[in-house]
């Protein structure tokens, strides 16, 4: 009789177990930091000279042309990214300024923040803030539209200048 009870109970033991196999993959997702301004090319922004004595130079309308494109993979428990600017030169009595617009375009995850019109310098400035794992989408119409514009802000430096290339160099760090 106990050799029936353990065949029974062996029959139920196999009838109720669960058998398992398992499978292992092996996944890497790197650390991505890019940067790249399009459509690519350079711009002009000519003031206008006055027409009148005592009248002031009429500054170029803004350009709103170049859009800011990134990708951003951050390790893990890593800081956000960052976008700055700087100029290569001073150009006496001018400002130079950029102004990021918010994200748009088909990108996706945590877009960056704009820190508004900001005036460039030699020094980099941050222009986007807050990027996460992100993308922005490639191309003009997506990610952040730049406007950049002049102006004057001491008539007393101005020295008169002729396609003066000024370099804006944009930086994504941590």
């Amino acid at each position: 009789m106990k050799l029936k009870e353990n065949i029974i109970y062996l029959i139920f033991c196999l009838m109720s177990c669960t058998v398992f196999s398992q499978s292992t993959i092996a996944l890497t997702l790197p650390v991505v930091t890019l940067l790249d301004i399009e459509p690519t090319g350079t711009f002009t922004l000519n003031f206008t000279a006055p027409t009148e004595a005592g009248q002031a130079l009429t500054a170029p309308a803004a350009n709103t042309t170049k859009w800011i494109n990134y990708t951003s993979a951050i390790a893990s428990g890593g800081l956000t990214r960052r976008i700055t600017a700087s100029i290569n030169q001073l150009v006496p009595g001018i400002s130079i300024r950029v102004q990021a617009a918010a994200a748009s375009g088909s990108g996706g995850g945590t877009l960056g923040t704009s820190a508004g019109q900001v005036t460039l310098s030699t020094t980099a400035t941050n222009i986007i803030t807050g990027i996460g794992g992100a993308f922005t989408g490639n191309g003009a119409n997506n990610g952040h539209r730049l406007t950049i514009s002049v102006a004057v802000n001491t008539y007393a430096n101005l020295s008169a200048l002729t396609n003066s290339p000024i370099v804006i160099t944009y930086t994504i760090t941590e």
